[in-house]
């Protein structure tokens, strides 16, 4: 990114949870941010509020047009995008032994936006990406996509495709753009705490991996940062996971 002027980010997703902490760090270290979500407009709004030089959009990515919409918006406001971090995402919780239960719709839907999310966004944003000579893309993976793991098959997949778009794109795209991808194991969100499967994953990851915690969205935030920032970084993945990998 642009180290004359202050850089712009777009965080797809960054109502709550990850999305809202990377938007957060972006945020305080002096980054303006365009804060994005398709439903919560008001945890958005609030947020874009309380940081120091932030706006909300609401956009839904899994569709082209506001995808498109969505960038055009940020760089008609701020002049210009310096960093674009694919967030938004979706899952379903279906155990992998239920093959019934993963349904085309729930493939349909999670590919939506996990993958054509990413990629139509990515796509929008390229150009202007490429115009600062220095852009950024930091996807948002998951350890699912490289092992049996995850909610369901369907979002693991997703994942999957996402860390090999990232590669692809990076021997694509550069050198004026460089594309990472970060991929968290366990975070504690909003969204994971209330689901059936946090408790037992939680305590299994605090007896057994080397950290003996599960990680926080903080976390994975100054790992985003890191990729960022990383000018000679590109078509990586970034495990997140407290060191789950090892064990």
């Amino acid at each position: 990114m642009s180290e004359t002027v202050r850089p712009v980010a777009l965080v797809t997703g960054s109502s709550s949870g990850i999305g809202a902490a990377v938007a957060t760090r972006l945020a305080v270290g002096g980054t303006r941010v365009v804060v994005n979500s398709a439903r919560s407009v008001e945890a958005g709004e609030k947020l874009a509020r309380s940081l120091p030089d932030a706006v909300y959009v609401r956009a839904d990515v899994s569709v082209e047009a506001e995808a498109r919409r969505l960038v055009t918006a940020a760089v008609e406001h701020y002049g210009r995008l310096d960093l674009l971090v694919n967030n938004a995402g979706v899952t379903r919780a279906v155990p992998h032994a239920d093959l019934e239960g993963a349904s085309p719709a729930v493939w349909r839907e999670i590919f939506a936006l996990n993958v054509f999310g990413t990629w139509q966004t990515t796509v929008a944003a390229m150009p202007h990406l490429a115009a600062t000579g220095a852009g950024a893309v930091v996807n948002i993976s998951s350890v699912a996509g490289s092992r049996p793991a995850g909610s369901s098959i369907p979002y693991a997949v997703s994942k999957a495709a996402i860390e090999h778009m990232t590669v692809l794109l990076a021997h694509t795209v550069g050198p004026r753009v460089r594309v990472n991808a970060v991929a968290p194991g366990l975070i504690e969100t909003p969204w994971t705490r209330g689901s059936d499967f946090f408790a037992p994953v939680a305590e299994k990851v605090r007896e057994s991996t080397p950290l003996r915690r599960v990680g926080l969205p903080e976390d994975v935030a100054e790992a985003v940062l890191a990729l960022a920032g990383a000018s000679y970084t590109t078509g990586q993945v970034l495990l997140v996971d407290g060191g789950a990998h090892l064990i």
